[in-house]
């Protein structure tokens, strides 16, 4: 569980990281007009394309462009269409591995991640292989030093969450709820001053495996080379590794 924490609080680091190259606002201009296609382009009644605009503003896209991939998304402007996608797959001592992904060219895309598995140690596996292992929950990481726990927990657990998980061995805590309240946790919190680390709408898994010197090398590698594909959105894995080497690798 604290290994999706872990890599979660990377990824925020490094996507702030990969805006100044252009693959964050990649990732969030597809996953802005697929948002846009599925459920239309007001916010208010779209909960997956507020999430994708919050994404946006946290990498500082400017406006002008996340309006643009709206338009894009319910036709008002010409673009390319994507199609979503989640392969499954198996990491380094038979880790579980989830990635979904936004593709024009499926042919290309598969192609893709099946190298990069191959290429760090892993294999891609076949629909239904490892997703029995994870479950569709929302994720909110709120870092220890800013709130007490007993506070936290009677606050989210008034805003409708389910649990506040408390690694001793992780720097923040982890409020889990369901999909469905997810918007309403994440407002709340910040309506009362507390402050978010990270925050999605995730596939938790239900067990971890725990990784240790070459095979957290090997794991966290294979996470990272499928983050750099474009097509790529999001990848998630039962694994557990050490602060020490997440922090390592994430720099």
């Amino acid at each position: 569980m604290s290994g999706h924490n872990k890599w979660s609080s990377i990824k925020h680091r490094k996507g702030k990281a990969d805006a100044q190259r252009g693959r964050a606002f990649t990732k969030i201009t597809r996953e802005l007009i697929t948002a846009a296609k599925i459920g239309g382009g007001d916010p208010d009644g779209n909960a997956r394309l507020r999430q994708a605009i919050t994404a946006a503003r946290a990498v500082n896209m400017p406006n002008d462009n996340i309006q643009r991939a709206i338009k894009k998304g319910t036709g008002e402007l010409e673009g390319v269409t994507y199609e979503e996608y989640l392969y499954e797959g198996y990491g380094p001592h038979g880790v579980a591995v989830l990635v979904k992904v936004l593709t024009d060219n499926k042919n290309r895309t598969v192609a893709d991640i099946r190298h990069v598995f191959s290429k760090h140690n892993g294999n891609l596996g076949e629909a239904g292989c490892v997703n029995w292992m994870f479950s569709k929950q929302g994720s909110v990481t709120v870092g220890k030093e800013s709130i007490e726990e007993e506070k936290l927990f009677d606050l989210a657990i008034e805003l409708g969450a389910e649990d506040v998980v408390n690694d001793p061995e992780a720097r923040e805590y982890e409020i889990r709820c369901e999909p469905e309240v997810f918007d309403e946790l994440k407002r709340g919190l910040e309506e009362k001053g507390v402050a978010i680390h990270t925050a999605e709408v995730a596939m938790l898994p239900q067990s971890t495996v725990h990784l240790e010197g070459k095979a957290a090398d090997q794991m966290l590698r294979l996470m990272s080379a499928l983050e750099e594909s474009d097509d790529v959105q999001n990848v998630w894995a039962n694994f557990d590794i050490s602060d020490e080497a997440m922090e390592a690798f994430g720099g």
